[in-house]
Protein backbone atom coordinates (compact mmCIF):
# COMPACT_ATOMS: atom_id res chain seq x y z
CA UNK A 1 0.00 0.00 0.00
CA UNK A 2 1.06 3.62 -0.56
CA UNK A 3 0.53 6.59 1.72
CA UNK A 4 -2.74 7.31 -0.13
CA UNK A 5 -3.84 3.72 0.63
CA UNK A 6 -3.72 2.62 -2.99
CA UNK A 7 -2.51 -0.87 -3.61
CA UNK A 8 0.70 -1.27 -5.63
CA UNK A 9 0.91 -4.10 -8.15
CA UNK A 10 3.90 -5.15 -10.19
CA UNK A 11 3.66 -5.46 -13.96
CA UNK A 12 4.25 -9.17 -13.46
CA UNK A 13 1.10 -9.48 -11.33
CA UNK A 14 -0.88 -8.30 -14.38
CA UNK A 15 1.06 -10.32 -16.95
CA UNK A 16 -0.88 -12.60 -19.29
CA UNK A 17 0.62 -14.93 -21.90
CA UNK A 18 -1.38 -16.67 -24.61
CA UNK A 19 0.17 -18.82 -27.33
CA UNK A 20 -1.62 -19.91 -30.49
CA UNK A 21 -0.71 -22.01 -33.52
CA UNK A 22 -1.33 -20.24 -36.83
CA UNK A 23 -3.62 -22.32 -39.03
CA UNK A 24 -4.96 -21.76 -42.57
CA UNK A 25 -8.20 -20.01 -41.44
CA UNK A 26 -6.03 -17.38 -39.67
CA UNK A 27 -4.29 -16.25 -42.88
CA UNK A 28 -4.75 -13.28 -45.19
CA UNK A 29 -4.28 -13.24 -48.99
CA UNK A 30 -0.50 -13.03 -48.48
CA UNK A 31 -0.52 -16.32 -46.55
CA UNK A 32 0.51 -14.64 -43.28
CA UNK A 33 -1.45 -14.04 -40.08
CA UNK A 34 -4.44 -11.75 -40.76
CA UNK A 35 -3.97 -8.44 -38.91
CA UNK A 36 -7.55 -8.42 -37.64
CA UNK A 37 -7.06 -11.85 -36.07
CA UNK A 38 -3.91 -10.60 -34.32
CA UNK A 39 -5.76 -7.49 -33.10
CA UNK A 40 -8.43 -9.73 -31.58
CA UNK A 41 -5.81 -11.88 -29.83
CA UNK A 42 -4.09 -8.77 -28.46
CA UNK A 43 -7.36 -7.25 -27.21
CA UNK A 44 -8.38 -10.50 -25.53
CA UNK A 45 -5.02 -10.95 -23.81
CA UNK A 46 -4.77 -7.31 -22.73
CA UNK A 47 -8.30 -7.34 -21.30
CA UNK A 48 -7.28 -10.12 -18.91
CA UNK A 49 -4.32 -8.00 -17.75
CA UNK A 50 -6.74 -5.17 -16.94
CA UNK A 51 -9.11 -7.48 -15.07
CA UNK A 52 -6.20 -8.77 -13.00
CA UNK A 53 -5.15 -5.19 -12.28
CA UNK A 54 -8.57 -3.74 -11.43
CA UNK A 55 -10.14 -7.00 -10.18
CA UNK A 56 -13.26 -6.47 -12.23
CA UNK A 57 -14.66 -7.60 -15.55
CA UNK A 58 -16.47 -4.27 -15.90
CA UNK A 59 -14.01 -2.92 -18.48
CA UNK A 60 -14.19 -1.76 -22.08
CA UNK A 61 -11.55 -1.24 -24.74
CA UNK A 62 -11.23 2.50 -25.30
CA UNK A 63 -8.57 2.52 -27.99
CA UNK A 64 -5.79 0.59 -29.60
CA UNK A 65 -3.34 3.45 -29.36
CA UNK A 66 -0.49 1.88 -31.27
CA UNK A 67 -0.12 -1.33 -33.18
CA UNK A 68 3.10 -1.93 -35.04
CA UNK A 69 3.31 -4.96 -37.32
CA UNK A 70 7.02 -5.75 -37.36
CA UNK A 71 7.39 -9.24 -38.83
CA UNK A 72 4.78 -11.37 -40.61
CA UNK A 73 3.70 -14.58 -38.91
CA UNK A 74 3.54 -17.55 -41.24
CA UNK A 75 1.35 -20.65 -41.18
CA UNK A 76 2.69 -23.35 -38.90
CA UNK A 77 4.39 -20.79 -36.68
CA UNK A 78 3.11 -19.94 -33.23
CA UNK A 79 2.23 -16.49 -31.99
CA UNK A 80 2.70 -15.65 -28.32
CA UNK A 81 0.89 -12.55 -27.05
CA UNK A 82 2.27 -11.23 -23.76
CA UNK A 83 0.58 -8.29 -22.05
CA UNK A 84 0.89 -6.33 -18.83
CA UNK A 85 -0.37 -3.07 -17.33
CA UNK A 86 2.02 -0.14 -17.75
CA UNK A 87 0.06 2.70 -16.15
CA UNK A 88 -3.35 3.88 -14.98
CA UNK A 89 -5.29 7.09 -14.51
CA UNK A 90 -8.48 7.47 -12.51
CA UNK A 91 -10.48 5.06 -14.70
CA UNK A 92 -8.19 4.37 -17.67
CA UNK A 93 -5.62 1.60 -17.83
CA UNK A 94 -2.82 1.30 -20.40
CA UNK A 95 -1.58 -2.14 -21.39
CA UNK A 96 1.52 -3.02 -23.40
CA UNK A 97 1.41 -6.12 -25.59
CA UNK A 98 4.31 -7.73 -27.35
CA UNK A 99 3.78 -10.43 -29.90
CA UNK A 100 6.44 -13.05 -30.44
CA UNK A 101 6.40 -15.35 -33.42
CA UNK A 102 8.15 -18.69 -33.47
CA UNK A 103 9.01 -21.02 -36.30
CA UNK A 104 8.09 -24.26 -34.58
CA UNK A 105 10.39 -26.31 -36.83
CA UNK A 106 13.60 -24.29 -36.50
CA UNK A 107 12.91 -22.69 -33.10
CA UNK A 108 13.66 -19.20 -34.46
CA UNK A 109 11.81 -16.54 -32.45
CA UNK A 110 11.10 -12.97 -33.55
CA UNK A 111 9.14 -9.92 -32.48
CA UNK A 112 6.07 -9.89 -34.71
CA UNK A 113 4.28 -6.83 -33.29
CA UNK A 114 3.99 -4.40 -30.38
CA UNK A 115 0.93 -2.57 -29.17
CA UNK A 116 -0.44 -0.18 -26.54
CA UNK A 117 -4.12 -0.50 -25.70
CA UNK A 118 -6.22 1.67 -23.39
CA UNK A 119 -9.15 0.30 -21.42
CA UNK A 120 -11.67 2.06 -19.21
CA UNK A 121 -12.89 0.59 -15.95
CA UNK A 122 -16.57 1.52 -15.85
CA UNK A 123 -18.65 1.97 -12.75
CA UNK A 124 -15.90 3.22 -10.42
CA UNK A 125 -17.25 5.58 -7.79
CA UNK A 126 -15.41 8.85 -7.16
CA UNK A 127 -13.93 7.48 -3.93
CA UNK A 128 -12.55 4.33 -5.58
CA UNK A 129 -9.03 4.35 -7.00
CA UNK A 130 -7.19 1.97 -9.25
CA UNK A 131 -3.92 0.49 -7.97
CA UNK A 132 -0.53 1.88 -8.88
CA UNK A 133 1.79 -0.12 -11.12
CA UNK A 134 5.42 -0.85 -10.33
CA UNK A 135 7.96 -1.94 -12.92
CA UNK A 136 10.73 -4.34 -12.02
CA UNK A 137 12.97 -5.32 -14.93
CA UNK A 138 14.65 -3.19 -17.63
CA UNK A 139 11.94 -3.72 -20.25
CA UNK A 140 9.14 -2.78 -17.83
CA UNK A 141 11.04 0.25 -16.53
CA UNK A 142 11.65 1.56 -20.05
CA UNK A 143 8.02 1.05 -21.09
CA UNK A 144 6.36 2.23 -17.87
CA UNK A 145 8.74 5.19 -17.68
CA UNK A 146 7.15 6.69 -20.82
CA UNK A 147 3.55 6.15 -19.65
CA UNK A 148 2.87 9.82 -18.85
CA UNK A 149 4.17 10.92 -22.27
CA UNK A 150 1.89 8.42 -24.03
CA UNK A 151 -1.04 9.47 -21.81
CA UNK A 152 -0.59 13.14 -22.73
CA UNK A 153 -0.50 12.21 -26.44
CA UNK A 154 -3.67 10.14 -26.03
CA UNK A 155 -5.49 13.02 -24.35
CA UNK A 156 -4.48 15.40 -27.16
CA UNK A 157 -5.45 12.81 -29.79
CA UNK A 158 -8.80 12.32 -28.06
CA UNK A 159 -9.57 16.04 -28.26
CA UNK A 160 -8.59 16.12 -31.94
CA UNK A 161 -10.75 13.05 -32.60
CA UNK A 162 -13.74 14.67 -30.87
CA UNK A 163 -13.44 17.61 -33.29
CA UNK A 164 -13.14 15.21 -36.22
CA UNK A 165 -16.27 13.34 -35.16
CA UNK A 166 -18.19 16.62 -34.93
CA UNK A 167 -17.24 17.38 -38.55
CA UNK A 168 -18.20 13.98 -39.95
CA UNK A 169 -21.57 13.63 -41.63
CA UNK A 170 -23.86 10.89 -40.40
CA UNK A 171 -25.96 10.99 -43.56
CA UNK A 172 -25.88 7.91 -45.76
CA UNK A 173 -23.23 8.28 -48.50
CA UNK A 174 -25.87 8.40 -51.24
CA UNK A 175 -27.47 11.52 -49.74
CA UNK A 176 -25.57 14.77 -50.25
CA UNK A 177 -25.40 17.08 -47.25
CA UNK A 178 -27.53 20.18 -48.06
CA UNK A 179 -25.76 22.45 -45.56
Amino acid sequence: MTNDNRKVLTCNETRVVQTHRILPPDLNDHQTLFGGKLMSLIDDTASISVSRFARTNDIVTASMDELHFIHPVEPGHSVCVESYVTGAGRTSVEVFAKVLGEDLVTGERYIAATSFITFVVVGLSSNEALPLIQSEDNEEQMICGKYQDRRQRRLADRQANEKLVEAISILPPWIKDQA
